[in-house]
């Protein structure tokens, strides 16, 4: 059995996190879960409204999400979240210069993320703070070893993609 690794799967709000994330993992056969319910029901209302959140919301958010892949690697278990991690101290945070948790990045560009939004129902984040999330994207530098694909592609052909960045294609 391979050793235990992490992705931590971030974008703006829009790109397909959960939905490539999900498919990563079954396709994997790795533990999947959204970062998004680690939120509060506070912060999720004020995103709702169209208020985005501050570092200072984020830090126990982050917190939470960094001790569920703390917890995965300490049971020696492989897993896929789904964290926007827009900035880089965000995702220094999380993956803490650990080899075994990787970012992949889900890039595209604001007119196809737009018109996502537009169709997207029930999700708690508006289309209107898709600005503000492009505002605060710090994209992945080299050093940070991302996994960038672009998402042009369905869902499906992303998660195959990330598969095969990883050298691994199926579940072991």
């Amino acid at each position: 059995m391979p050793d235990p690794m992490v992705l931590v799967v971030m974008g703006v709000s829009g790109s397909g996190k959960s939905t490539v994330a999900e498919l990563l993992a079954r396709r994997l056969g790795w533990v999947f879960v959204d970062g998004d319910d680690f939120h509060t029901p506070e912060h999720i209302a004020r995103m709702h409204t169209g208020h985005a959140l501050d570092d200072a919301d984020r830090k126990p958010w982050l917190a939470l999400i960094r001790a569920w892949i703390d917890a995965r690697l300490a049971a020696g278990t492989s897993g896929v979240i789904v964290c926007s991690a827009l900035r880089r101290s965000y995702r220094d945070a999380l993956v803490q210069d650990r080899p075994d948790v990787r970012i992949v990045y889900l890039e595209g560009s604001r007119a196809l993320i737009g018109e996502r939004l537009k169709r997207r129902r029930g999700h708690f984040m508006p289309a209107e703070l898709l600005d503000s999330q492009f505002a605060a994207l710090e994209p992945p530098g080299p050093e940070e070893r991302p996994i960038t694909v672009g998402i042009d592609d369905g869902p499906d052909a992303v998660a195959a993609a990330i598969a095969i960045r990883l050298g691994v294609s199926q579940a072991s």
